[in-house]
C-alpha cells in the first residue's frame, strides 16, 4: 500500500488568530482546487488530516473530488508552538532551527521534537493498524495531510534518519508531498510540490 503525505500550501498570516486556526491563502486555495481537478489522486481511498484549520482547507476539497469521507486526527496537529504563538518570520525561522538541532530540548516552551515524533508516528501507526483489521476492506493508496514540521519528523523516523532541519520541505509556503511504504518503513520519495503529482 502507497502511503502519502501532504503539507497544506500556502496561509494567509494572521496574528490575530491562533496559528492552528489560520486559513489558506488565494494562491493555496487554488493549488488544492487543481490538485482536487486533476486526478493524480484517484487510486486514493482513505484520506486521514490534522484538525488545523488550513489542514482541513487542503484535505476536504481533495476528499471530496474523490467522494472519500475525510477522517480527522486531532493528535496530528504540527508541532506545538503555543508557548510563544505568532513570531515574525526571522524570528520563527530561527526558532525552528533551534528546535531541529536540538531534539530533546523545549526551545522556548514548544513542543520538543522527539515529543511531536513519537506523536505523529503513533497517529500514522494507528490509523494504518486499522487496515489489518478482519473486515476492512481492501484499500488503495492513504494520503495523509498536515504539516510542515511533523511531516519532516514522520519523513525522518520513516527514513531511519536523525532529526534535522536539513530534511524539511524547504521554502515556498508548503503544498509539498512525500510518498512512503509502512511495511517495511521506507521513504519512496523526498518532499516534491503537489504539482509533481498532476504532471503524472
Amino acid at each position: 500500500m502507497l502511503c502519502r503525505y501532504l503539507t497544506h500550501p500556502q496561509i494567509i498570516v494572521d496574528p490575530a488568530l491562533d496559528v492552528p486556526r489560520w486559513h489558506l491563502s488565494d494562491a493555496g486555495r487554488a493549488r488544492i482546487a487543481a490538485l482536487a481537478a486533476s486526478g493524480a489522486l484517484q487510486g486514493t481511498t482513505r484520506m486521514i488530516s490534522s484538525d488545523e484549520t488550513k489542514a482541513l482547507e487542503t484535505a476536504q476539497p481533495l476528499a471530496d473530488a474523490l467522494g472519500l469521507r475525510l477522517e480527522v486526527r486531532p493528535a496530528m496537529h504540527e508541532n506545538d508552538r503555543s508557548a510563544t504563538g505568532f513570531l515574525p518570520p526571522a524570528e520563527f525561522e530561527e526558532t525552528a532551527d533551534r528546535f531541529f538541532a536540538a531534539p530533546e530540548t523545549s526551545v522556548r516552551g514548544w513542543e520538543r521534537a522527539v515529543d511531536a515524533q513519537a506523536r505523529i508516528l503513533q497517529e500514522v501507526s494507528d490509523c494504518l493498524a486499522q487496515l489489518s483489521q478482519p473486515r476492512q476492506p481492501s484499500q488503495g493508496d492513504t494520503l495523509f495531510v498536515g504539516h510542515g514540521g511533523v511531516g519532516t519528523l514522520l519523513w525522518c523516523a520513516v527514513a531511519g534518519k536523525p532529526i534535522s532541519r536539513a530534511h524539511d520541505q524547504g521554502p515556498g509556503g508548503g503544498g509539498n508531498v512525500f510518498a512512503f511504504t509502512w511495511t517495511p518503513r521506507a521513504v519512496l520519495t523526498g518532499w516534491q510540490p503537489m504539482e509533481r503529482l498532476s504532471a503524472g
